[in-house]
C-alpha cells in the first residue's frame, strides 16, 4: 500500500511540477516582451494551467497520507517530510505571490462562474495599499508573476527529487 502510494504521490508532484517548470523556461523570452505583448500573451495559460494546478493539492494530501502511513523516523519518512516540506511551500508561493497577481493579468477575460470564482478568491484581502497588484506597474506585477513561477518550480523540483530518492532506494538500508 505504502509503495502504491509513494508512486501516487510522485506522479501528482510531477503533475504539479510540469507547470511551475514549463512557466520558469519561458522567463528569459517573457521579459523580452513589451507590456502590451505581454498583457496579451498572459491569458493563455488559463483554463489550462488551472485544470492541472489541482494537482498540487491533491500532491500535499497524498504526501500526508503516506506520511501517517509510513514508519517514523527512517529516511524516507524525512525524505517524504522534504517533499511535503517543498509542496507546501510551491502552493504558499502561488496565494502569497502569484494568485493575487492573476486577476491583472485576467481583468479583461471572461473566465465563465467557477473560474471567475477561483481567481476573485482572496484577492480583495486586506493587503497594504503597496502590495496590491494595481497599485504597482506592470512590471514589477510581471516579475513577481515571472518569479513567483521560478521560486515554485524549485520547490517542486525538491519534493520531485526527494520522491526520486524514496522510490528508488527502497529496501536500501
Amino acid at each position: 500500500m505504502v509503495k502504491v502510494l509513494q508512486i501516487l504521490t510522485f506522479f501528482l508532484v510531477v503533475l504539479a511540477m510540469v507547470p511551475a517548470a514549463a512557466h520558469a523556461l519561458e522567463l528569459p523570452g517573457k521579459l523580452r516582451l513589451t507590456k502590451d505583448a505581454y498583457i496579451a500573451v498572459q491569458p493563455i495559460y488559463y483554463p489550462g494551467f488551472t485544470i492541472v494546478g489541482m494537482a498540487e493539492p491533491a500532491a500535499i494530501i497524498s504526501a500526508i497520507v503516506l506520511l501517517v502511513l509510513m514508519p517514523w523516523g527512517g529516511a524516507d519518512c524525512w525524505l517524504t517530510v522534504l517533499a511535503l516540506f517543498g509542496l507546501v511551500s510551491m502552493h504558499a508561493v502561488y496565494w502569497l505571490f502569484t494568485h493575487p497577481v492573476n486577476n491583472f493579468w485576467l481583468q479583461s477575460e471572461n473566465l465563465g462562474r467557477v473560474g471567475s470564482g477561483f481567481f476573485a478568491w482572496g484577492s480583495a484581502g486586506k493587503r497594504s495599499h503597496q502590495s496590491e497588484p494595481h497599485s504597482l506597474d506592470w512590471t514589477q506585477l510581471r516579475n513577481r508573476w515571472e518569479y513567483s513561477h521560478v521560486a515554485r518550480a524549485g520547490l517542486a523540483a525538491l519534493s520531485f527529487t526527494a520522491l526520486v530518492i524514496v522510490i528508488s532506494c527502497a529496501g536500501c538500508a
